[in-house]
This record gives structure tokens, sequence and C-alpha cells, in this order.
């Protein structure tokens, strides 16, 4: 199988991704563009790696095993799925970036873990803004303040911002609600704690230029890059 539509898919991506960081005041480059290659095979990475990409996206620990060990070294892997805690190890040491992180529990074995094999990922505190009850995440904004007061605690990572999912049935001001929710949460944390949380990963591939124009700076974008995904393979 070919994959070479995936360049000139990702171009189009990054494209629409920078006009919609312009659009919202900032540069291009603010924004980064996370390429998720679940479910599809190596050639698909190598396709979007050989123009130019080097953030990837697995959902699954399982995934990720048999991807990284086989493809460049310098691909900056990223776990964004729901993370079990029997899989916490592989992550913490496969995974430059754990963008589901989504409670005490899992922070504090994450933190653990990583201590004990001399790695310090970089950690997202997943929050479920929408209030779906399929999501992972804490939806109170209480509970998510106190995650946020242990994971700056944590000394074997490092706790670099928050990411959400938008149902994909939302229309646009909804999406621009839960965008927007997403960041002044970070704010708070921001103020609150004293550090700074630079990242906030939000926007998939049917709502990734709203999300950037509402301050997402990590976008996780599959469909849109490689195409539909067949899971019956």
């Amino acid at each position: 199988m070919h994959f070479d539509y995936v360049k000139q898919q990702l171009a189009q991506v990054r494209e629409a991704v920078a006009s919609a960081a312009l659009k919202s005041g900032r540069k291009a480059d603010d924004v980064k563009l996370l390429a998720v290659s679940k479910t599809f095979p190596n050639e698909a990475v190598i396709a979007a790696y050989e123009a130019g990409q080097r953030l990837f996206g697995e959902n699954k620990v399982q995934e990720l095993e048999l991807k990284a060990p086989v493809l460049p070294s310098d691909i900056a892997w990223h776990l964004i799925g729901h993370l079990q805690s029997n899989k916490v190890l592989k992550a913490v040491t496969l995974a430059s970036s754990i963008h589901s992180v989504d409670s005490l529990r899992l922070l504090q074995r994450i933190d653990r873990l990583a201590g004990e094999n001399n790695c310090k990922p970089e950690i997202l505190l997943e929050f479920n803004i929408s209030g779906e009850e399929s999501k992972f995440g804490a939806s109170a904004e209480k509970d998510a303040m106190l995650l946020a007061a242990e994971a700056v605690k944590c000394a074997n990572l490092s706790f670099r911002g928050l990411m959400t999912m938008a149902p994909l049935e939302a229309d646009e001001q909804a999406l621009r609600n839960i965008f927007s929710n997403l960041r002044k949460l970070r704010d708070l944390m921001e103020a609150e704690f004293v550090v700074k949380l630079p990242e906030l990963s939000m926007g998939m591939s049917g709502d990734y230029a709203v999300a950037v124009e509402e301050g997402s700076t990590l976008v996780r974008i599959g469909t849109a890059i490689f195409g539909r995904r067949n899971y019956a393979v």
C-alpha cells in the first residue's frame, strides 16, 4: 500500500493550522501539529516523516510498543489515549509526552515509575470540560485544581498543561465554549500555583481550526492526514 497522499494531506493541514493561528493573532509556529497514526502502518508514519513531521500520537501503549523501536529515533511519541495503570511503565519509557493523565492514582504511578526508570516524561492533565459520561477526566473545577496541585509537586515528570476532547456532534459555539473553558482553567492554575503551563492539547480533525482560534497549542490530527481508519483490520 502506498501513502503518497499523506504528504499532500499533511501540507494542507499545516496550512490550515497556520491560517487559524494567524487568525487568532498568533504565529504559525505557536501551534504544534501532532499526527495521530493509530491503526495506520509504519509506512504511513514514514510518509509523514519524510515530509518533515516529527510529532506522532498513539492511543494505545500496545501499538506504541510495536512502532517506536523500529521507526526513526528522532520521532517524539505522544500517548493520547486512556492509560491503564498496568501500562504506565511502558508509557513512561516510550512516550515523551502523556496527554491523558486523568486521576491522582495515575499521576502518582507515573511519577514513581518515571523516577525508578530515570526518565522524565511531559504530562498533560486531561479534563472532561464537556461533562460527557463517555469521556475520561475530571469535570468539576474543584477536582481539576486538586489534581493540578499534586502535579506541580511531582519531581519525576514535567507538568506542561491540559488536554480535552470535545463531543463529535458539538456545534461551533459549543466547541468555542469547551476550548475557551479549558484555556481559562489553565490560566487559573498558572495564577494559583505560580507555574507556566504552556500546552493546551485540544482540537482534532473535525474541530482543530476552532480549537486553534481558542488557544490550542497542540492539535491532534489523524483522519485529515492519514485518511479514514479501518478498525476491522
